[in-house]
């Protein structure tokens, strides 16, 4: 069975930087794209960021510059580093697995509480 865990979440204040993790278990990791998503309170949930199979890596505006998408396949784990933290980066962040091939092939994490406060 599938299962995706996320770690890393957490209070921080504006200007810091978090790095969350991803670990997934029964699927092959290295057939799956993979995504950061986030939903703050009465918001929609929003994509993140994203990496596929090879490594190439797309970002959402307002993260350019700050968040970091990556992946080792050998760990089977995607990781989202964040730096320079704002409050409106407050929100529930979900990794996701879609397969390449098999694009019906959905999976989503837990979500981790992402606070960014003083």
């Amino acid at each position: 069975q599938v299962q995706l865990v996320e770690s890393g979440g957490g209070l921080v204040q504006p200007g810091g930087s978090l790095r969350l993790s991803c670990a997934a278990s029964g699927i092959l990791f290295s057939s799956y794209a993979l995504g950061w998503y986030r939903q703050a309170p009465g918001k929609q949930r929003e994509l993140v960021a994203t990496i596929g199979s090879g490594g190439r890596t797309d970002y959402a505006d307002f993260v350019k510059g700050r968040f970091t998408i990556s992946r080792d396949n050998a760990k089977n784990t995607v990781y989202l580093q964040m730096n320079s933290l704002k409050p409106e980066d407050t929100a529930v962040y979900y990794c996701n697995a879609r397969g390449i091939m098999f694009e019906d092939n959905v999976y989503w994490g837990q979500g981790t509480q992402v606070t960014v406060s003083s």
